[in-house]
């Protein structure tokens, strides 16, 4: 079992986002940028592109709403979408604000935000879903 998938069942707390029968967004712990989200489908499956026909087609549609309420929450001229998938073998997808593409690289450092810090921008964006 994947830490998504640990994540998913409630067995590892998250700032969740959102969530739908096949699909499940919250923050990373580990962010790029503040807004930084993570989505998961609830299958395990490793590689992006072995994400079943019927998920892999619904992905963005659960994806865009999030990306505009990530876009509400912070100054942006962008909401970046990245499939990377070699940190955690669960296909997943990156949503980051983003004004550069430098702001998508994961080689730089991370962000080291508080409890408080992580729960003012669950709060933020999820206000701002529609």
């Amino acid at each position: 079992m994947t830490i998504f998938s640990k994540i998913i069942n409630g067995e590892i707390p998250s700032y969740k986002i959102a969530e739908s029968e096949k699909f499940y967004a919250f923050l990373d712990i580990f962010p790029l940028q503040k807004g930084h989200t993570l989505i998961v489908p609830k299958i395990e499956v490793d590689k992006i592109f072995e994400v079943p026909d019927a998920y892999l087609s619904e992905l963005l549609l659960f994806a865009k709403p999030i990306a505009s309420a990530i876009a509400a929450s912070f100054p942006c001229n962008r909401v970046g979408m990245v499939t990377v998938g070699l940190e955690v073998p669960h296909a997943h997808l990156h949503l980051i604000p983003i004004n550069a593409a430098s702001d998508m690289e994961f080689s730089q450092p991370k962000l080291s935000l508080t409890k408080e810090e992580f729960n003012a921008i669950q709060a933020s964006i999820v206000s701002k879903l529609k």
